[in-house]
């Protein structure tokens, strides 16, 4: 989802070739690796969310202003990494997703308090699904989907826009249309981050920061989608 693409190159031209010159194998040991470390980061956030509120941490890190300060620290992180991450080395990359994850596991430790644990496993896992049908389709499209990021990310901002609007207007009905749009982002922004990381695959060359990129950029994807479906669908506590 995130640009990180050196403003002295060109952008990715649409004839790629990773589709006929890397070979099946190769392509789907990229993803593993990639995968696995974005699995890392989404365990990670789910240890620290389930420990935050469970430990009974949550109340008095909300009342001492922790939340906020989580909030405003990812975002830092992320600016860091994207503008950061073709000079940091490997290490401080992988450092900075960890510690993305390790932040989002403290806010998101707030949504044991909303909705009940077995609706959120039940999103959970078709977000998962959702994510993994969309993946598929980003790994084996021919088509060139990377023309459609500045739609898709204009699209998000109008929405960001509209959400910060309607907490002064209080309108339920633009939540929900704003919830299921951004969904239908996410889900192209999947599908698009993959066909994008294949395309970057040849023109950088492959390594451990290329590996934690796509494990980010897949993570921000899987994270947004399952705040959103778990909005519309999760079961409240009463």
């Amino acid at each position: 989802m995130m640009g990180f693409d050196d403003e002295n190159e060109g952008p990715i031209q649409s004839e790629v070739t990773y589709h006929t010159t890397t070979t099946f194998e190769e392509t789907n040991g990229v993803l593993t690796k990639i995968f696995f470390r974005m699995f890392l980061g989404l365990l990670a956030t789910a240890i620290v969310a389930s420990y935050t509120y469970y430990s009974g941490l949550l109340e008095d890190f909300v009342l001492r202003g922790g939340y906020v300060f989580c909030i405003v620290a990812e975002l830092i992180v992320a600016l860091v990494f994207s503008f950061g991450f073709r000079k940091f080395s490997a290490g401080v990359v992988t450092a900075l997703f960890y510690g993305y994850s390790i932040l989002t596991g403290l806010t998101f430790s707030s949504i044991f308090v909303v909705f009940e644990l077995e609706s959120i496993a039940y999103v959970f896992l078709g977000t998962a699904a959702i994510f993994g049908v969309m993946a598929y389709i980003g790994k084996n499209t021919k088509a060139d989907l990377t023309k459609f990021g500045t739609l898709l990310t204009v699209t998000l901002l109008a929405c960001i826009v509209v959400s910060l609007i309607n907490i002064i207007v209080g309108s339920t009905t633009v939540d929900l249309i704003v919830d299921v749009v951004i969904i239908g982002v996410f889900m192209m922004f999947t599908a698009y981050d993959i066909n994008k990381i294949m395309a970057y695959r040849d023109s950088w060359g492959v390594d451990e920061k290329f590996y934690v990129y796509g494990a980010m950029e897949l993570y921000l994807d899987f994270i947004n989608l399952f705040i959103r479906i778990l909005s519309i669908f999760g079961k409240r506590r009463d």
